[in-house]
């Protein structure tokens, strides 16, 4: 092979990588999810009592007032106040059957 070549064969390679990161599919934005008020969406809720059943990490302290980490407690969210799913406004659930 001739220097010519391989030195427009390395120019194109070179140009393909540049143009492969400059022009890289950057990430489509993001779905929007419902939630609550306390942050959690409508899955962590529960659908007969509304109630929240995630946790969430409390910091906790000595008796000398410094940092020991988190402790996880219960969500102290009672009902789910987000938007509702549009099935569920024009149409009650079906399943589970009631009687």
């Amino acid at each position: 092979m001739d220097p010519l070549s391989l030195l427009v064969g390395g120019l194109l390679v070179a140009v393909g990588f540049v143009a492969g990161r400059l022009g890289r599919r950057r990430q489509g934005p993001a779905i929007p999810q419902a939630v609550c008020a306390c942050g959690h969406p409508l899955s962590q809720h529960d659908p007969e009592s509304t109630t929240c059943y995630a946790e969430v990490a409390r910091d906790t302290y000595t008796k000398r007032g410094r940092w020991a980490g988190h402790t996880w407690v219960a969500c102290s969210c009672r009902q789910y106040i987000g938007p509702r799913p549009i099935d569920e406004v024009f149409a009650p659930r079906l399943l589970p059957p009631t009687s």
